[in-house]
């Protein structure tokens, strides 16, 4: 069925999943859907490109796939959701967006292996998932991590990811990001 969906018609699919589903706080100060327009916004506001600005917006895409709850972290499981939603976009979107959305756990283990004082600056919602997530990466890992040709993408990602976590921040709708997302739809190329 999503081969027969138009851009328009998959962007109205994704907005809504996030209307539906993003009123929960996972762990955080905000909703999924004010931690989603948040990380778009501040990576549009800093000029990043817009496949950039589009995996922001839909890095936590995997959130809104799965019941696990707002408190899975709490419970010592790790849901995946970074390859949930990266699984999800995959058929609807191009590499350069959903790679990064695949990476941007990775690339928060990599950020506490490459810069000494990264951890310590993470809220503790996202230390708490860090240790499900297999921790700081080790050199051997993050070494391996670089040659991959999205890694670059995926850590400023993950730097919008950890900005975008400020209560009562004006927002925009949703329909602010439609142009921005409409060229990397696959239907649309």
């Amino acid at each position: 069925m999503l081969a027969r969906m138009n851009s328009t018609q998959i962007i109205d699919d994704i907005f809504r999943r996030f209307r539906d589903r993003g009123h929960r706080h996972y762990g955080e100060s905000v909703t999924e859907i004010e931690h989603a327009l948040q990380c778009a916004t501040f990576a549009q506001r800093a000029g990043e490109a817009p496949h950039v600005v589009a995996a922001c917006l839909l890095h936590d895409y995997g959130h809104l796939c799965h019941d696990f709850g707002e408190d899975i972290a709490d419970l010592g499981v790790d849901a995946r959701h970074e390859n949930i939603g990266a699984n999800g976009l995959s058929r609807l979107f191009v590499e350069e967006v959903v790679e990064p959305v695949r990476l941007h756990v990775t690339a928060k283990r990599y950020l506490c292996w490459k810069e000494p004082g990264y951890h310590a600056g993470l809220s503790d919602a996202s230390r708490k998932s860090l240790q499900l997530q297999g921790g700081p990466m080790t050199e051997a890992e993050a070494l391996e991590f670089e040659r991959h040709p999205h890694y670059e993408a995926a850590v400023r990602l993950r730097r919008y990811d950890d900005l975008g976590k400020v209560a009562n921040m004006t927002i925009p709708d949703f329909e602010e990001f439609r142009t921005t997302l409409e060229p990397f739809v696959r239907s649309a190329k």
